[in-house]
């Protein structure tokens, strides 16, 4: 059985990381300009804040996770914000989603400056997901408002 690797994204995973962007925004029911896209794979290599892992099973990718750091007002130090989590049916049940987390937990832990604080958000119909986000994290008590 193969192993889940975890690395860094690279410049040449573009069109397999595109395929799962797209299954990503699919899944959330979102539709984005191409440009948009386009800035995001461009700030996720660049050292703009943003940060990107990706998740490789037999030479393919089967998942990413995208981060970023941000000061906060209840820290004098940055903390996480795990964005974007997104694992292809044939990458589930590998143990790829936990180790993508765990490696974000890990960058959080070693940034200069950081409280070692990660968050996320997902939609309460992601039931699969929360299985997984249960065993490696605390559902807390905030409920997300938006500007309509």
């Amino acid at each position: 059985m193969a192993d889940t690797v975890i690395r860094a994204l690279r410049r040449e995973d573009r069109p397999a990381w595109q395929v799962l962007w797209n299954a990503y925004l699919e899944f959330y029911r979102q539709d984005l300009p191409a440009d948009v896209t386009e800035t995001l794979f461009e700030r996720l290599l660049s050292t703009a804040g943003h940060d990107a892992f990706v998740a490789v099973r037999e030479g393919s990718l089967v998942g990413f996770v995208h981060y970023l750091f941000h000061s906060s007002t209840w820290s004098k130090r940055s903390t996480c914000y795990l964005e974007d989590l997104f694992v292809s049916e044939t990458g589930r049940g590998t143990g790829a989603g936990r180790k993508l987390i765990e490696a974000v937990y890990a960058a959080a832990d070693g940034e200069p400056g950081a409280d070692g604080t990660v968050y996320w958000h997902t939609h309460h119909h992601n039931e699969r997901a929360r299985k997984l986000y249960d065993r490696v994290g605390v559902l807390s008590d905030f409920i997300r408002y938006e500007r309509s």
